[in-house]
């Protein structure tokens, strides 16, 4: 990746993490935590990765993508204002009664969302079943999901894990954001699901680890999934909670917690200053 296009997907990370923070202030309630640790996945897969088309938002051919871990919509909502399915003034309505985004991600009323998410687990079977229904269709298209490490307690996602390597899909690429911390705590506490590489390749998955704030690094990954044949993927990206914001970095309360006036106001400054840096740049 050159110099120029690491920079505006850094600014582009920037902005969306000022969604994120503009959408769970004003809802009062949503998922900060996590959707800032992911930010930079939500960046590289919107701006680089997918095939897709704003402006055809349902073109059969598209590349999918589903939020398994779907209560980090706020990111993931930020990531599409960005990319242009709706105005970035949407955010600013998230959860409210009427508003078209949800708290969770709703395929009927959102364009860009593929699957509505939010019952952990869920998320990575119904991208398993589009990518069965892709080769069976003998389509060319991609699926993407994203998941926590939290969520890969559930017993589903290794239901999913075995389905998709029985059925040898090599077009489904799932993503583990690896912050270490879920609402009850510490990950490696609540029910540590370590070592996951290990786990998932004892699946028949094709395994990569790699800082998920890293754009070269989340690069070469994605390009290496799609040279993998007859298995899928999946990329540990090792994150950290609260990605941006200094009092919500590593902070395992701020999973599912709104900033108040003054806590806003901080994070703003703080997210804003660090755009301004980059666009100086």
């Amino acid at each position: 990746m050159n110099s120029c296009d690491k920079q505006q997907l850094k600014i582009t990370a920037a902005k969306v993490r000022l969604g994120i923070i503009e959408g769970v202030y004003n809802a009062k309630s949503g998922h900060p935590g996590g959707s800032l640790s992911a930010a930079d996945i939500f960046t590289y897969l919107y701006f680089k990765e997918l095939h897709i088309d704003p402006q055809n938002p349902k073109d059969p051919d598209r590349d999918r993508f589903v939020l398994s871990k779907g209560h980090c919509a706020p990111g993931l909502y930020a990531a599409l204002a960005q990319r242009g399915y709706f105005s970035v003034d949407e955010l600013k309505k998230l959860r409210h009664i009427g508003a078209m985004l949800q708290g969770h991600p709703d395929m009927k009323g959102i364009p860009g969302i593929d699957m509505s998410s939010g019952s952990l687990g869920q998320g990575v079977s119904a991208a398993a079943g589009m990518a069965l229904a892709g080769k069976i269709d003998n389509k060319d298209y991609r699926v993407y999901s994203l998941l926590g490490d939290g969520e890969i307690e559930e017993g589903q996602v290794w239901e999913a894990a075995m389905f998709a390597s029985h059925n040898n899909l090599d077009n489904l690429c799932l993503i583990v954001d690896f912050n270490g911390l879920q609402i009850d705590g510490p990950v490696s506490e609540v029910a540590g699901p370590e070592p996951i590489d290990k786990k998932f390749e004892a699946f028949g998955f094709d395994v990569q680890t790699i800082d998920g704030h890293d754009f070269d690094a989340i690069e070469a990954a994605f390009a290496h999934a799609k040279t993998v044949k007859g298995k899928p993927s999946v990329i540990i990206a090792k994150t950290v909670k609260g990605k941006g914001v200094s009092y919500m970095e590593n902070q395992v309360g701020w999973h599912g917690t709104a900033p108040n006036k003054e806590q806003y106001e901080t994070a703003m400054q703080e997210l804003t200053a660090a755009l301004h840096e980059l666009e100086g740049c």
